[in-house]
């Protein structure tokens, strides 16, 4: 079991963006620009990162590049909580067999920078619409065909005896409109895999934030943290009024958002959960609010653990 301080907690590195300033994919970036991304990371006073692949593919590093990789981040003195995969779903009517080897090269190297759960998902690209909101999503998106869930399921299981093989677990993020939409679909899912090492991830950050009825958060999480093993952790504001049908969201620190985190993150250690924490935000100083919200779930699981 974990203690507050050493319980792993890694910061989303999406905040940067999969392109250097002038232009150059983070993937064909100089290990000097990964290293000085890490260093404001650092400075702000956390040591553990999730690189998913929206801001550096480690899968589509070669061998040589994975180990440059691995000697900046001992240099900086940070460690890997997560690894996760964004909009890359398995069931991409184009790209989909490609994810699934990008996900097994995931999860190949996971055990070698000590990480215990990849995460993957459903949800694809942005469409125009969502790139030209001021908040993604605000404008519809993706949404899963149910006639492909069949082969969701045999290649997440495919994912699940890989990652068993390699003793660690994969993590299937909820995401609106997917077959992990709501907190019935995901669990529905989830136990149609039926895999010892496939769990959620329980990210109803992605849900509370959406202008249209969503179940309440107790009950989702009520439903989902049986099941979850990570964590992708983030807040908004919502409201609703019903006198004119409007809804409004916005992004928030973990404190002082719509969810209480404070009383799910203890319901859900009391359900077991013994998984990594992942801390994403969106907007504003995003890195900022994400090692705040690093101290605040620490300081969470110190008083729960005590």
């Amino acid at each position: 079991m974990f203690t507050a301080e050493n319980w792993p907690i890694g910061a989303n590195m999406l905040s940067f963006g999969n392109t250097t300033p002038d232009g150059t994919p983070t993937l064909e970036a100089s290990s000097s620009v990964w290293a000085s991304q890490l260093r404001q990371v650092k400075a702000l006073g956390v040591d553990q990162i999730d690189p998913t692949d929206a801001w550096l593919p480690l899968a589509k590093l070669s061998d040589e590049r994975v180990e440059e990789f691995r000697s900046v981040l001992d240099g900086e003195g940070m460690m890997l909580s997560s690894i996760s995969m964004t909009r890359n779903s398995v069931v991409d009517v184009k790209n989909g067999e490609q994810n699934v080897a990008d996900a097994l090269r995931f999860i190949e190297l996971a055990p070698s920078f000590g990480v215990q759960v990849v995460n993957t998902g459903f949800m694809q690209a942005t469409t125009e619409a969502q790139n030209k909101a001021i908040w993604f999503w605000l404008a519809d998106g993706h949404v899963d065909d149910p006639a492909l869930r069949d082969l969701a399921i045999e290649r997440i299981r495919t994912l699940g005896d890989a990652a068993r093989d390699q003793g660690i677990e994969v993590s299937l993020e909820m995401y609106e409109d997917t077959y992990v939409g709501t907190a019935d679909e995901a669990v529905s899912f989830v136990k149609d895999v039926g895999h010892e090492s496939v769990g959620l991830n329980p990210d109803i950050g992605n849900l509370v934030r959406l202008h249209r009825e969503v179940e309440p958060w107790e009950d989702m999480f009520e439903k989902v943290l049986p099941h979850s093993n990570f964590w992708h952790i983030k807040n908004y504001t919502r409201d609703f009024d019903p006198a004119t049908g409007a809804y409004s969201s916005a992004p928030m620190p973990l404190k002082y958002g719509y969810i209480n985190y404070r009383k799910v993150i203890l319901r859900a250690l009391e359900l077991g959960y013994s998984g990594p924490f992942c801390c994403e935000h969106y907007g504003s100083d995003s890195l900022g609010v994400i090692a705040e919200n690093v101290q605040y779930i620490r300081q969470v699981l110190a008083s729960a653990l005590a």
